[in-house]
């Protein structure tokens, strides 16, 4: 796999990606990473190849039964300039990974803190997984010199939105709720099919409510559902994600 120098997913991050898990040699979820990704270029206005075009080559970059896949979608090549006028052909790419061991968090959970840095707003992008990624980069860089396994973050008006790497799920008045993304974040797959299956509504939260809930999760398409043993030094009930955890787990089997 070679990208040019004129690819304008290099050039400006413009294109979208999306990280699939291989489970017994095919693509977990691909219908959910497929409308993701059929959406998001949609609206970026991609001139986006067939659905068994991209899968094909999906498929070809499968060399073990468990995987983690990475597909990149660019716009495709362009001359020098924003400008997308001319640009006729997306480009494709895929790539693989070890799966990473998630069972040590899986069973133990992870510890939370809340990021000092915000989110921009921008509901033309919200929702996509974009390669344009450096607000993420910040996130993650803040996370790593953190005394906790990772960061919560909010916008620029203070709603809650995402981990680094998953969706947030909190356990309020004994249902699952998960931040509206209409405004800022990255919305996964995982967390789709939570909300189709009914295992999770959408609300606008505030990082206020972070004081007083009693679980918390994250969630996304490789690790499954993780508990949040403690969030800013505060001990959690884990007792909530973990009967979560299992009925995913058990949906994802079925699907």
């Amino acid at each position: 796999m070679q990208i040019q120098f004129s690819d304008r997913s290099f050039q400006y991050g413009d294109g979208i990606f999306s990280t699939i898990r291989i489970c017994h040699g095919e693509p977990q979820l691909w219908s959910l990473h497929w409308q993701r990704l059929t959406d998001s270029m949609q609206r970026l206005g991609f001139n986006a190849p067939r659905e068994d075009v991209v899968l094909s080559q999906v498929r070809a970059a499968i060399s073990a039964p468990n995987l983690v896949l990475k597909v990149l979608i660019s716009r495709g090549q362009g001359a020098r300039g924003y400008g997308t006028l001319g640009i006729n052909e997306a480009e494709i790419y895929c790539w693989t990974a070890p799966m990473p061991d998630y069972s040590t968090i899986r069973q133990q959970g992870v510890t939370l803190g809340l990021a000092s840095m915000r989110l921009s707003q921008q509901p033309l992008l919200a929702g996509i997984k974009h390669c344009s990624r450096l607000e993420t980069v910040l996130l993650k860089r803040e996370a790593e010199q953190s005394q906790y396994d990772d960061l919560l973050v909010c916008d620029q008006q203070g709603f809650l939105i995402e981990a680094s790497a998953a969706n947030v799920l909190i356990w309020h008045q004994q249902q699952w709720w998960t931040p509206d993304l209409q405004q800022a974040g990255v919305a996964g797959v995982l967390r789709q099919l939570l909300l189709e299956q009914k295992l999770v509504s959408v609300q606008p939260l505030s990082a206020s409510l972070l004081s007083e809930v009693p679980a918390l999760a994250l969630c996304n398409a490789l690790m499954g559902v993780v508990p949040v043993a403690a969030f800013a030094g505060r001990q959690l009930d884990t007792g909530p994600a973990a009967v979560l955890q299992q009925q995913v787990d058990e949906l994802l089997q079925e699907v």
